[in-house]
């Protein structure tokens, strides 16, 4: 059931997000005069098509929604009709071809604005920035921060929630900041500066980023009751279920969720036998903790087990934030400037080795994503949204032959020297782009699966 409900939003995300991609691509065709014989969602064998005569566009949803296309009338692709010529897209301008090319990662870019600026009108619910123990020795505990602080801002930014705070951190740091300035209200009420000091170590990936601040959210002390099962967690197969009481481990009585987390982490690959109380009568089962590696190498044991917190605790520990409609414009538009230059910034630097390639997500973590986004809530999924578009029309600019950015750059040589680039030529460096994106692709596979199987 939970795959179901991954592999639904993945796709519900990748329509969305081609769509708006390839009706770039189309109403840019339209509006310039070019004839477009099919616009289409997907690929693959038909669904649905529809098509008010012969000589207008055919629209189209395929089986395989991994991608679309516009096509548009064009002499390279197939012999064209005296009538149709005038409207052949390789019979435009430099001028109209690159408008039409660079419309769908422009419109990508446009719908990140968009939801951004949906999801700060219509406001998020998110846990207060406040403090939980600071681990010793990491680099928060290195700048001074305690456990009661509460974060108001970081390098002058406000952050209303926990989930603002960290991604002012992790933007700052992936964007080669290495010293970070928070400012925070102790649990006294005074008001104070920590400084975060990195270094390039420290930022080779968000995983080891996260390891190493040591920065976790104040939790209250919470009963050890089951929440959330995962369906693959040991947990769940070894019987536990949601609402169970967790009353002692090996025999040493169990107080608190924490105290359950540390000493279920503190034995991976350990049986431990267990006593619950369910329906108000004790049972006791054995589970195994699944052994998992953390990004700084420490080994951890992990169940499957999410813990059900009480609606007045959760009350208590949120705070709703939102923005008026003309606040959330430009507060939208630097996000998406910010993100779509954050991305630019990893790709350079993991093309020049300065960043962990482990960085690169493919098709099952975006889709772990889309699931579990969806599950946070509709402002969580309409930010996933907005993320991945803006990740899908930044890596469409790159000046790669096959996308988009490769065929600007053919037109930008085209403007130089003052006529087009031969087909032989493009047809060699779209090769060599298709190799890279398949090359590229099957690292991002081969670093899905390494993480699926961790």
């Amino acid at each position: 059931m939970e795959t179901l409900h991954t592999l639904f939003y993945f796709t519900v995300a990748i329509a969305v997000l081609v769509a708006f991609h390839e009706f770039g691509h189309f109403w840019l065709a339209r509006l310039t005069g070019v004839k477009v014989i099919r616009f289409s969602i997907g690929f693959g064998k038909k669904l649905w098509a529809y098509q008010k005569s012969p000589e207008q566009t055919e629209f189209v949803v395929a089986a395989i929604p991994l991608g679309g296309y516009v096509k548009m009338v064009d002499e390279r692709e197939g012999e064209v009709a005296e009538a149709d010529l005038p409207y052949a897209f390789n019979r435009q301008t430099v001028a109209v071809r690159t408008a039409i090319v660079a419309a769908g990662p422009l419109f990508n870019l446009i719908l990140a604005v968009a939801l951004f600026w949906l999801v700060m009108v219509v406001g998020e619910t998110g846990l207060k920035p406040i403090l939980g123990n600071v681990e010793t020795g990491s680099i928060a505990a290195e700048a001074g921060f305690q456990a009661g602080d509460q974060i108001i801002s970081v390098n002058q930014k406000s952050t209303p929630t926990w989930a603002m705070a960290l991604d002012e951190l992790f933007s700052a740091a992936i964007n080669g900041q290495r010293d970070i300035v928070v400012d925070v209200i102790t649990r006294e009420d005074q008001r104070q500066f920590r400084a975060i000091v990195l270094t390039d170590e420290d930022v080779r990936t968000p995983e080891v980023l996260n390891q190493r601040l040591g920065l976790k959210p104040f939790i209250p002390v919470i009963k050890p009751i089951i929440g959330k099962l995962l369906d693959e967690g040991s947990a769940k197969q070894a019987g536990l279920q949601s609402g169970d009481l967790i009353l002692r481990a090996d025999d040493q009585p169990i107080e608190d969720w924490q105290q359950w987390v540390d000493y279920v982490q503190a034995r991976p690959d350990r049986e431990i036998n267990v006593t619950l109380e369910r329906n108000e009568v004790e049972t006791q089962l054995t589970l195994t903790p699944r052994r998992e590696e953390q990004a700084d190498g420490k080994v951890i044991g992990k169940i499957g087990a999410g813990v059900h917190i009480p609606e007045a605790t959760m009350r208590d520990l949120q705070v709703e934030y939102s923005l008026s409609p003309m606040e959330a414009l430009p507060a939208a538009l630097e996000r998406t400037w910010f993100y779509s230059i954050s991305t630019i910034k990893m790709i350079g630097k993991m093309f020049i080795g300065a960043a962990s390639v482990e960085n690169l997500s493919g098709p099952i973590s975006i889709a772990q994503y889309a699931g579990q986004s969806a599950e946070m809530g509709f402002t969580a999924f309409l930010k996933f949204l907005g993320l991945i578009s803006v990740s899908l029309g930044v890596l469409n600019l790159l000046p790669v032959p096959v996308l988009d950015g490769g065929h600007l750059l053919f037109y930008l040589v085209e403007v130089i020297k003052g006529s087009p680039v031969s087909d032989r030529m493009q047809m060699a460096f779209q090769q060599l782009g298709m190799l890279v994106l398949i090359c590229l692709m099957a690292l991002a596979l081969f670093l899905d699966l390494d993480r699926l199987f961790q």
